[in-house]
């Protein structure tokens, strides 16, 4: 299969979603990053894209596509709707995931209101959540106990990142493995990922 993942900005995909890319990678499925702003606001963007670049490497990660806005200025309008449209015609996925509807931070909104659009032909369509992410309530849970240390990994190398999390002595990482032991909890495992469906259609 073809995966694409969408994120607002370098590293988003990677909390939401990265336990999960990886264990499609390691299927042999393509993995496909659509990253649409290069986190400007957070940090060197000449860094950030490195290490985006680096992570989706490391990932297993075929491609990273950039969507060249500016960070905390997606437009919510048809400008931002074809841009993620002209990546999803390229990739031809029969999975997409992106960040959630509601979320305290702008970039994330928008995104996500494009991405409904932009991805309405895909088969299945998932929400994941992000630090910012607010009343998410997962109905589909994927195990991550395998690829735990692997997820953390792909963090660790968007080290600008790592303790930006406006929490004091609260680092992404242990963001991480907190929501990985508490959607775990809620799956009936000991670590996982929770994604909100769109639309999941199976043949």
């Amino acid at each position: 299969m073809n995966i694409l993942a969408i994120g607002a900005h370098p590293d988003d995909i990677e909390f939401g979603c990265g336990g999960t890319l990886i264990k499609y990678a390691e299927k042999q499925h393509n993995v496909f990053l659509l990253v649409l702003t290069d986190g400007d606001v957070g940090g060197d963007p000449q860094v950030r894209r490195k290490e985006q670049e680096e992570s989706a490497r490391v990932m297993g990660a075929k491609k990273v596509f950039w969507g060249k806005f500016k960070d905390t200025h997606l437009p919510d309008d048809r400008l931002l709707i074809t841009a993620v449209e002209d990546v999803v015609k390229e990739v031809q996925p029969q999975v997409v995931l992106c960040n959630y509807l509601y979320d305290v931070h702008q970039d994330h909104r928008v995104l996500a209101k494009a991405c409904l659009s932009a991805s309405r032909y895909v088969k299945e369509v998932l929400f994941y959540e992000v630090p910012t992410t607010q009343h998410f309530e997962p109905e589909i849970f994927e195990e991550i106990q395998a690829v735990l240390d692997k997820k953390l990994n792909l963090l660790k190398i968007h080290d600008s990142q790592v303790h930006r999390t406006q929490v004091e002595n609260l680092s992404i990482l242990e963001s991480v493995n907190a929501c990985a032991v508490f959607r775990g909890f809620q799956g009936r495992v000991k670590y996982a990922e929770g994604f909100k469906a769109v639309r999941i259609l199976r043949s």
